[in-house]
């Protein structure tokens, strides 16, 4: 009993003695509690309350349209059409399975163009697709890799059944996924603009409650009222799937641009791209600890890019169009013209290099035979032709310049015969002794022939050798150099040829460069020559682009920001009686008996030259290389006193005996008559009455 007692007394004092350590430990426990809640309160609490509360602002880039073209009388050649589009806003990094839901059903309810998916877009899909897949293709050391390193790993590694699976099963979700990660976050990125139905439309408005992220705007897409003019030559704009081009990345990413942005991508349009690009608008837009979006506040809108008034007369180029298919159509019917494809005219101010039209044409084949047509014009920039005759006037003014003929030297025209040179070299027919005016006017090959042999200080004899040097073709080529021939003309336009210098030195090939048959030349370098002779010596640079203006809202040209100087590149050394005595020889050839373009203008008083060389086919059907045709070309100023238009035309692989060459060349200058001449008198009569006007309100 006294046992049991004891036991029981020992058992309650250790339950005690349990109890109250039981009781110590939780008031330790306690009290550090409290002192480690005062500790964060005290010491952190701040720390912690703006963790909890914390906010992030980000500044969104807002899109506008890019700046618009005007022709040089004010009317629009390039607009912005509003259309309406499916936008996609990333609202959140941390959503990949979001966007994928969304990806899905947008896909359901739109109709995608799959034609341009590139391999990386899918494997960057399946990566996101199948996470579990993806890190099944990653060993545990290869782990500690950096992020882009693994995922580097985790593209080549995936295995081509899988792509070829997802691609036949997700291929307008792998688009509209690249299309909705494209850009930055908060920057709303376009899923579909162009060919959204108005079925599309309804179909995803109703369902947008379905669709985070997703809206229904307003975007812009260029549009040209004049239709396929000149298309080329303004240029293209890249579409948002596109974006930026790669290789001028750093150009803008420097400049704020957005990877998916929509830029300038060929001529005026890559040209112009700073100024036709918009100002953006600025959006700030502030989200929560979970990136829940708390507030937006718009801090600017955006602004239209500026806009272009160009030199061309939009009248005066549909109307040389018009005339090369007229002409060329007409042409094609014709014997020895078969191989025919492609045709220019260019219209240049030969005081201030406006660009008043530049117009080429080339045929297309179709299966039926039928003549179809497509805009060629960048060909008079970037094609190059030997111009027969029309150099002429070039090589005179070479032998005037060194002295080697004087006014009224006289040659005897008669076929030319050297050892080494095969058959004899001549004029289209024999005219005998002629001066340097009789030359230009019936076209002499064999004036021109001495005067190079002269210049390269060579005394013809029958029969005789022709010791000509490689620094006799570099120095009249570098006297054609100073009228624009061989050399770039400095237009504002990318991918300028500047013709291709034969590299060959045959003495006979001399010869053939004197009358414009061994080197290549573009049409526009041709308008760039003649201009030089009509404006009195001076080589002015071309432009297409005259002002660059602020962007109004009425449909106008808005106030002017600046105006392109007329550039003169240089001054040819020639004295002014030389290129007085040229001019009158050009007249001579259109208003003379005997001019090989005598009447051809009729009325109007145009002087100019005209050209046909003997060259070879090496057009787009390789199967008739190097068949035997000729190029007919043509420059010429309007009027002859103080000429207001300089123009060259050329029509390569032609039959000699076809008068395209000279009807192109009538109708241009009718052509620039009735669209610029008479536009330019009743714009000067406008402004007359405003200046009288406003004296009057004085």
């Amino acid at each position: 009993m006294g046992e049991e007692k004891k036991k029981q007394k020992r058992v309650k004092k250790q339950l005690h003695f349990r109890t109250n350590l039981l009781f110590f430990i939780t008031f330790f426990l306690f009290i550090t509690l409290i002192g480690r809640l005062a500790f964060l309160q005290i010491v952190h609490g701040e720390n912690y309350v703006d963790e909890a509360t914390r906010q992030d602002a980000t500044t969104v880039k807002l899109s506008a349209p890019r700046g618009e073209m005007y022709d040089r009388h004010g009317r629009v050649v390039v607009d912005n059409k509003g259309v309406t589009a499916v936008l996609y806003t990333v609202n959140s990094l941390n959503q990949t399975s979001l966007h994928l839901e969304v990806a899905r059903k947008l896909s359901e309810l739109l109709e995608i163009d799959t034609s341009e998916i590139k391999e990386r877009d899918i494997k960057d899909y399946w990566l996101v697709k199948e996470p579990e897949k993806a890190r099944e293709l990653i060993s545990k050391d290869e782990l500690e890799l950096s992020s882009k390193e693994t995922y580097a790993l985790q593209l080549e590694r995936i295995p081509a059944h899988e792509l070829e699976e997802i691609l036949l099963s997700h291929p307008e979700e792998i688009v509209i996924y690249k299309k909705m990660t494209s850009g930055y976050i908060h920057e709303a990125q376009i899923i579909k603009s162009t060919g959204l139905s108005n079925r599309e439309i309804a179909a995803v408005v109703e369902r947008l409650d379905e669709l985070p992220g997703v809206d229904v705007k307003s975007d812009w897409q260029r549009e040209y009222p004049y239709g396929e003019m000149l298309k080329p030559v303004l240029g293209g704009v890249t579409t948002e799937k596109q974006g930026i081009l790669e290789d001028r990345r750093s150009f803008y990413m420097t400049r704020g641009y957005s990877r998916n942005e929509r830029v300038g991508k060929s001529y005026l349009e890559y040209q112009y791209e700073e100024t036709l690009h918009a100002s953006k608008g600025e959006k700030t837009i502030v989200t929560d600890k979970q990136g829940d979006i708390v507030s937006e506040t718009l801090s600017h809108e955006g602004v239209r890019g500026r806009d272009l008034r160009l030199s061309i007369n939009a009248g005066l180029q549909q109307a040389l169009d018009a005339t090369l298919i007229e002409e060329m159509t007409r042409a094609k019917s014709q014997p020895g013209n078969h191989l025919m494809d492609r045709a220019f005219i260019v219209m240049m101010d030969p005081y201030n290099g406006d660009i008043l039209g530049m117009s080429g044409k080339m045929i297309d084949p179709t299966p039926d035979g039928k003549l179809s047509f497509s805009d060629y014009s960048v060909g008079t920039f970037t094609s190059q032709y030997e111009i027969g005759s029309t150099i002429k006037g070039a090589t005179i003014l070479a032998g005037y310049d060194s002295g080697v003929i004087a006014y009224n030297h006289t040659f005897y025209d008669a076929p030319i015969t050297l050892a080494g040179l095969g058959k004899p070299k001549s004029s289209w027919k024999n005219f005998g002794r002629i001066n340097d005016l009789t030359a230009l006017k019936v076209s002499s090959n064999v004036y021109m022939f001495h005067t190079v042999m002269n210049l390269a200080g060579v005394i013809y004899r029958p029969g005789g050798g022709l010791p000509i040097s490689e620094d006799d073709f570099t120095r009249l080529r570098n006297y054609y150099a100073q009228f624009g021939l061989g050399v770039k003309t400095g237009i504002d336009l990318p991918n300028e040829s500047a013709g291709l210098l034969g590299n060959i030195t045959n003495p006979g090939l001399l010869l053939d460069m004197s009358i414009g048959q061994f080197d290549t030349y573009t049409p526009l370098q041709m308008a760039q020559y003649v201009s030089t002779i009509a404006n009195g010596g001076y080589r002015v640079q071309p432009r297409m682009v005259a002002s660059i203006h602020e962007p109004v809202n009425d449909g106008t040209l808005g106030p002017l920001l600046s105006e392109r100087p007329r550039t003169v590149l240089n001054r040819i050394s020639n004295r002014d009686e030389d290129i007085q005595r040229v001019q009158e020889g050009f007249r001579l050839v259109t208003q003379s008996v005997g001019g090989t373009a005598n009447n051809v203008f009729s009325p109007h008083d145009v002087s100019g030259k005209t050209g046909t060389a003997q060259t070879f086919y090496y057009g787009p059907d390789r199967d008739k290389w190097g068949r035997a045709t000729y190029n007919l070309t043509f420059v010429g100023y309007y009027p002859s006193d103080k000429p207001k238009v300089a123009f060259s035309v050329v029509v390569p692989w032609v039959s000699d005996k076809s008068p395209i060459s000279k009807n192109l060349a009538k109708r241009a200058v009718e052509a620039y008559i009735e669209h610029e001449e008479r536009l330019a008198f009743v714009d000067s009569i406008d402004e007359t009455i405003q200046v009288d006007s406003q004296n009057t309100e004085e």
